[in-house]
């Protein structure tokens, strides 16, 4: 089954899928199945099991940490209007791994590059977070 074009386009805006060829992108999308929300409806809640991760129509995506080990939901996630998610759920991804390794690889090398740049982000976070709280305390965080 080849995947709609139209479904291709889309994926190809989400930054994590910007890097792909096109055969393992048809491969992911291959592995994906729609999950449609309505107006207030829960996903799930925080401290739900999870293992699954979705796409939203504005080109992002949330629940990767879940999907890849299955840890507890970190967040809340409820629907403001009518909504239809893209998932891929851990047996999907079991699946595309079996069947395309290569479009199993890209998706896990983009992975690896968006926590590497949330890691990086976070840890500029925490040495701002600590600069100001030095400079709150009147110590001279220049001398060092």
């Amino acid at each position: 089954m080849e995947a709609p074009t139209d479904l291709l386009k889309f994926l190809r805006d989400v930054r994590l899928f910007t890097g792909f060829a096109e055969p393992d992108l048809i491969a992911l999308a291959e592995s994906l199945h729609e999950r449609r929300l309505r107006k207030n409806q829960l996903l799930f809640r925080e401290g739900d099991p999870g293992d699954e991760m979705f796409i939203v129509r504005p080109a992002d995506f949330f629940g990767e940490m879940s999907l890849l080990d299955g840890s507890p939901r970190s967040a809340t996630v409820q629907a403001e209007i009518d909504a239809t998610l893209l998932a891929l759920d851990r047996p999907g991804l079991q699946r595309l791994t079996d069947t395309n390794p290569r479009a199993a690889a890209a998706f896990f090398n983009a992975l690896v590059h968006v926590f590497i740049e949330r890691l990086r982000r976070s840890t500029h976070q925490v040495a701002e977070a600590t600069r100001w709280g030095l400079e709150a305390t009147g110590l001279d965080v220049e001398s060092r």
